[in-house]
């Protein structure tokens, strides 16, 4: 099911592949250090660049002169990121007195090579993705909360697998270093199991959903739209357990570098304020907002609702109030995960890489 053309690993539901942004575990260590060598040839334009109006009006929110010049945002065609693509649509950077120009990108490896060189100021990652690339020692910092996985990602299983329990001895598909991954361990060990009470079974995120179906493995961690397609199949299958339980251990951040932070905070406060009046946007017509996301991400029109209903998108206030509370055990949950999963190399003090200066400044 591929009714777009991206075809790397990111964490895109609409992909035959997996995240985010996003999925598969690389050597971060090598790949910042290979990437910080070369900063001093030139560098090389990002692909695909999606231009942006001009600013046409001064910022609408509290906060510092927003600086000349244009903020370089990178993007996967995650639903997640979906409100800066509503927000270009709509002129909401130019009303907020920033010009943003998104550069589009099909997997983690080059938007995390991107971000590393200084091709971009800032980039929407997943949790998990900003953690691994602090720890490998690229300086960015987290400023913004965007979504939350809820109903769509999950660990679907049939009538027999009744509680996480259930799964002790079974086997289980999943994309290994992904955010199926990071799901099905913290769902584990809150039932005081770890990856070891299960038998593994590789898979990619596309697949998982069939495999459990056809009866090759007993329970499967995937998301959106496998999730649906896999329940249309056989109704006697469920949701065992989803995101929602624990809001934030599957969602995204916007992260911009320690550099930008100096040299760009009315830029970045500007492009919050964006954020939220395209978030707004989008809760007032949702049917108006997704069709230009689905358009960006190169989806059939109305064919992405069931994903669309498993994402929350944060407001600023929402996520004002998570960054300043809830969400650092969270983070700190996420990365314990991370590193017992292999996925994250090193340790970071999650704490400092959140900056709510941003966030706490908006009306």
């Amino acid at each position: 099911m591929t009714p777009m053309k991206a075809t790397g690993p990111a964490r895109n539901p609409m992909t035959a592949q997996g995240h985010h942004h996003r999925l598969a575990v690389v050597v971060l260590l090598a790949v910042v250090a290979i990437v910080f060598a070369a900063c001093g040839a030139a560098a090389t334009p990002a692909p695909t660049p999606a231009p942006t109006a001009a600013p046409t009006a001064a910022p609408t929110a509290a906060g510092p002169a927003v600086e000349p010049g244009t903020f370089q945002m990178g993007i996967e065609p995650w639903l997640g990121y979906g409100p800066w693509r509503v927000a270009e649509a709509n002129g909401l950077f130019g009303k907020n007195g920033v010009d943003a120009k998104i550069t589009n990108f099909t997997t983690d490896d080059e938007i995390n090579a991107a971000l590393a060189s200084g091709q971009l100021d800032g980039a929407n990652i997943a949790t998990h993705t900003a953690l691994r690339l602090a720890a490998a020692g690229l300086p960015i910092k987290i400023v913004l909360l965007l979504d939350q996985s809820n109903e769509a990602d999950a660990i679907l299983a049939g009538p027999s697998i009744t509680s996480i329990a259930d799964l002790k001895g079974k086997k289980v598909a999943y994309e290994e270093g992904t955010t199926s991954d990071i799901l099905l361990r913290y769902a584990l060990s809150e039932n005081g199991m770890t990856i070891e009470d299960i038998e593994k079974v590789p898979m990619a995120a596309a697949d998982a959903g069939a495999a459990v179906i056809a009866g090759r493995v007993d329970a499967a961690v995937t998301y959106e739209p496998y999730l649906t397609v896999a329940l249309q199949q056989d109704p006697k299958f469920k949701l065992l357990y989803t995101a929602k339980e624990k809001p934030g251990i599957v969602g995204d951040v916007f992260v911009v570098r320690d550099q930008v932070l100096k040299e760009k905070p009315g830029q970045i406060q500007a492009l919050l304020a964006a954020w939220d009046d395209a978030v707004a946007a989008y809760n007032a017509d949702k049917p108006g907002s997704q069709a230009i996301i689905e358009k960006s991400v190169e989806a059939e029109a109305g064919s992405l609702k069931t994903a669309f209903d498993g994402v929350l998108l944060y407001s600023l206030a929402e996520a004002k109030q998570l960054l300043n509370g809830d969400y650092l055990q969270t983070l700190a949950d996420v990365k314990k995960i991370a590193q017992d999963a292999g996925i994250m190399k090193g340790d970071v003090d999650e704490k400092a890489m959140v900056v709510t200066d941003f966030v706490n400044a908006a009306p």
